[in-house]
């Protein structure tokens, strides 16, 4: 279980650096393919267009990311969760539990404690 955390973690992980590797590159060729001949700009190396792709997510995104949806999402759980039958409680928690590998059908909840 623990394995497979780990290898869940460095696909991310290795996914997160391929994914600036190539919106990166992709910045700066844009910018020294355009940039340059259109303004008289300077061309910009690799690691100017990563730091240009973060200010530009600070000055236009925030910092706050997506992570502001988080609070919304969790109200409205708590309100269809409030709605639920103990029935339907029960049968939710057995299929997360499925689903999030903690059990081959039974209560998630029972096999937690």
């Amino acid at each position: 279980m623990r394995m497979r955390w780990l290898l869940h973690g460095l696909r991310f992980v290795l996914f997160v650096a391929l994914a600036v590797i190539v919106v990166g590159a992709a910045v700066m060729l844009l910018w020294n393919a355009l940039l340059p001949d259109l303004f008289g700009w300077h061309t910009i190396t690799f690691v100017q267009a990563v730091g240009l792709l973060v200010l530009s997510r600070i000055l236009i995104g925030g910092l706050r990311g997506r992570w502001g949806y988080r609070g919304h999402w969790r109200a409205r759980m708590a309100e269809r969760w409030e709605r639920m039958s103990d029935e339907e409680r029960a049968q939710f928690r057995a299929a997360m539990g499925r689903r999030c590998g903690r059990g081959r059908g039974g209560d998630a909840a029972e096999q937690h404690v």
